[in-house]
């Protein structure tokens, strides 16, 4: 899953994208590097960062969107909290939701994703952008998260939405400190139990900074480790920045495999 953010202020690439032509190219680009989806979010989701209007957000994804489906042979994928937003980035050729606010108790974003039948990304976190980073707390974080998964699960199929729609995110960095994360990543062999794929998103994020150093920029090799262990322990889809070195690290090892 290639990353575009159309956004002034991502924590790693905000503001490169924000000219719509600018965005459009680069998500051609990530499809030619062996993108499998591309995921376009107009709201920075970094730790504190502020609420984007929904006129706004639209204003930012739409044209992208519009541009870019009748382009591309892979899925566009909405990231987004707003179910508006995702109403309308499907009506405009969006196929999949990227919800990180699945942990709302609101059902209307599932309403949405049961009357389309487009794809959903649930994923966890502990409470918003805006809160996340202040002082996350978890008695055992994988267990909780996967107690999570359980309950939203139902919660979905309540809504209408079919099990074969959802995708599961642990939510890497999302209310979680560094050793929450390693937790989580050390656990991900235990999310299989929910019988649904998973995603990882972990892409140049601070926590692999704290570890090994480096600005986001210079994070590639770290997010790459990370992504072939996932791989390894049963994570299907990587959204990540950098696309190329992905699908290169992700091919290797799935010959690696195919040999055993």
């Amino acid at each position: 899953m290639g990353i575009l953010n159309v956004t002034p202020d991502s924590f790693s690439d905000g503001g490169k994208f924000l000219n719509p032509q600018r965005a459009i190219d680069h998500a051609l680009e990530l499809a030619r590097e062996g993108a499998s989806i591309i995921d376009i979010g107009g709201e920075s989701t970094r730790p504190g960062a502020p609420i984007v209007s929904e006129d706004e957000e639209l204003r930012r994804v739409l044209p992208v969107i519009e541009a870019l489906a009748p382009q591309l042979k892979i899925p566009i994928s909405i990231d987004t909290q707003k179910p508006s937003v995702a109403k309308a980035a499907l009506r405009a050729g969006a196929a999949i939701i990227n919800d990180i606010a699945a942990n709302r108790s609101s059902d209307e974003m599932w309403r949405i994703a049961a009357d389309s039948g487009a794809g959903y990304i649930l994923m966890h976190m502990q409470g918003t952008p805006q809160t996340m980073h202040l002082a996350p707390k978890y008695a055992d974080v994988v267990s909780e998260v996967s107690a999570f998964f359980a309950d939203r699960l139902k919660q979905v199929e309540r809504c209408g939405v079919q099990a074969e729609q959802v995708v599961l995110d642990p939510g890497i960095g999302f209310g979680k400190t560094l050793q929450h994360n390693l937790q989580l990543l050390a656990g991900l062999d235990h999310f299989r139990i929910h019988q649904r794929p998973l995603l990882l998103g972990v892409s140049r994020k601070s926590f692999i900074g704290k570890l090994v150093g480096g600005e986001a920029q210079e994070r590639g090799p770290g997010s790459l480790a990370c992504a072939v262990w996932a791989v390894l322990h049963g994570v299907q889809f990587i959204r990540t920045h950098d696309v190329a070195p992905t699908v290169q690290a992700l091919r290797m090892i799935a010959e690696i495999q195919s040999q055993g």
